[in-house]
């Protein structure tokens, strides 16, 4: 008896994916086959495809926590460029009797500089030009550019102690948010998204939203691999809104375009997935079919989530006037808490224009302007919502800056070069240790000589806070069982949480 092919498996286009398939990935698809098959038999009917996949994209990796997790979503404010820690929060009064005098040899002790000042002739000490009080209980010195931080020193935990080995912007900056100096690792945001899922089929699990500064003297480039999945699978990477206009491309349907057509054309598209991945296996294709889904859910709730017009006047008095500004970081920090109000797991800011070659003097009171009151707002907002136990605030850049002049000194202006043997970091919220002080650098801001900090140790805390052991949380790649903290030791730094 002559049979006809079935044209599903003939069509040229399906001969050419199944030819290019790998095999790892063809071993996947039978080993897919076989479980769905198992399940089939067990229960059938018990879960559609569609409802599979709906009740997977709501579970993250692990079955369960490895820890009861202290906090259950992370707002992390990511100045780009490296704050000079001697001018906010690393106070060192007797560098006044330094002024214009070289760093001495020993202090120095060979580091490598980068070469914007490795061919100074000399390195002559800047003391900050800005004034500090002690503030709080804890009795933590703050500058006079942040005042509305000042009053908040006791809801926040300060790390005066963090180091690093990379020296410049892109390596840093990868290293802080991926654990790796070297691109193409997922960064913090994903492996959180994909250690515990979405709390919100409407929304994205992790956000990006990068803020405009009012002074753009020298911004940064910002890259979105800092917030690719890297190899998880790709909806657990960072979904970016836009500072103006539409806050994603494309949110609102073309005219003559109705929800339901939007509708009818996806479910199109997904069948034509479907027929994809039953004969390929890539496990992306899911990955595709789940971003259009969600994209088309996003179309109702990331307009309402956005819109802050509603917003009462007591929310601005905390924010500040500037949160009414689209791309503002005042708006953005409003936003953050509007996310994690409605469960987005993971919000990433970035505040660019901190790299402070030259014009401290000039441009570090803009920067401070930018982020003080909104910093503020934002914790308070959290707290008297009840909402700060379980949100972790992350506040810091990728390094620090040195206490030397880079180019020309005078008492009311120099620069500061990079400097990533110490710079200061602080959370808040998320079982991290209000009123704390944690490490001490030597009277130049220079070397540690209490309690280092290493981003390895940062991150092993910030997993440990979140629920997961950072040796036990690992990802299956090339052959290595990948974690966020590497492979050389490091610590959760218990000091520093509740």
């Amino acid at each position: 008896m002559k049979t006809t092919p079935d044209p599903r498996f003939t069509h040229p286009l399906v001969q050419d994916y199944v030819r290019s398939e790998t095999r790892r990935q063809f071993l996947r698809r039978g080993a897919s086959f076989m479980g769905a098959a198992a399940l089939g038999a067990l229960a059938p009917g018990l879960l559609g495809g569609a409802a599979a996949r709906a009740a997977a994209t709501t579970a993250g990796a692990l079955p369960a926590p490895h820890f009861a997790p202290r906090a259950k979503q992370i707002i992390y404010l990511h100045m780009v460029g490296g704050p000079p820690q001697q001018d906010l929060y690393d106070y060192k009064p007797t560098m006044n009797d330094w002024y214009d005098k070289d760093l001495p040899e020993s202090v120095r002790g060979g580091q490598r500089l980068t070469t914007m000042t490795s061919g100074q002739a000399r390195f002559p000490i800047a003391p900050s030009k800005y004034r500090f009080q002690r503030h709080g209980k804890s009795g933590m010195w703050v500058t006079e550019l942040l005042p509305w931080t000042a009053k908040m020193v006791d809801d926040m935990c300060f790390i005066r102690s963090m180091h690093t080995e990379a020296i410049n912007h892109e390596p840093a900056i990868c290293y802080m948010q991926t654990g790796n100096q070297i691109t193409g690792r997922p960064c913090l945001g994903s492996w959180v998204s994909y250690g515990l899922g979405s709390l919100n089929q409407d929304l994205p699990t992790f956000v990006v939203l990068v803020a405009r500064p009012t002074n753009q003297e020298q911004l940064q480039a910002i890259s979105g691999r800092l917030w690719s999945a890297g190899f998880l699978p790709g909806k657990h990477a960072g979904v970016s809104f836009r500072s103006g206009g539409d806050p994603i491309l494309y949110i609102n349907n073309p005219p003559g375009v109705s929800s339901a057509v939007r509708r009818q054309m996806l479910d199109g598209v997904r069948e034509m997935n479907e027929l994809n991945f039953r004969q390929v296996g890539d496990p992306e294709t899911h990955t595709r079919i789940d971003q259009f889904e969600l994209a088309f859910r996003m179309q109702s709730s990331v307009p309402e989530l956005t819109n802050v017009a509603n917003e009462p006047a007591g929310t601005y008095a905390l924010y500040g006037e500037e949160a009414r500004k689209p791309g503002t970081f005042a708006h953005t920090a409003l936003l953050a808490r509007r996310m994690v109000e409605r469960g987005v797991r993971f919000v990433q800011i970035y505040h660019n224009n901190w790299d402070t070659h030259s014009n401290v003097g000039g441009r570090l009171p803009s920067q401070c302007k930018d982020i003080d009151q909104a910093c503020y707002g934002l914790v308070q907002d959290l707290k008297q919502r009840g909402m700060l136990d379980e949100t972790l605030v992350i506040w810091g850049g990728e390094f620090g800056r040195t206490v030397y002049s880079q180019g020309g000194l005078s008492h009311e202006n120099y620069g500061r070069d990079h400097h990533p043997r110490c710079f200061t970091m602080w959370m808040a919220g998320g079982g991290s240790r209000p009123g704390t002080i944690y490490g001490e650098t030597d009277d130049f801001s220079y070397n540690i000589i209490r309690d280092p900090v290493h981003i390895h140790d940062f991150h092993a805390t910030v997993m440990k806070l979140i629920g997961m052991d950072h040796e036990r949380f690992t990802v299956p790649y090339l052959g290595l069982d990948i974690r966020l903290t590497g492979v050389e030791p490091s610590r959760v730094i218990n000091e520093l949480i509740t």
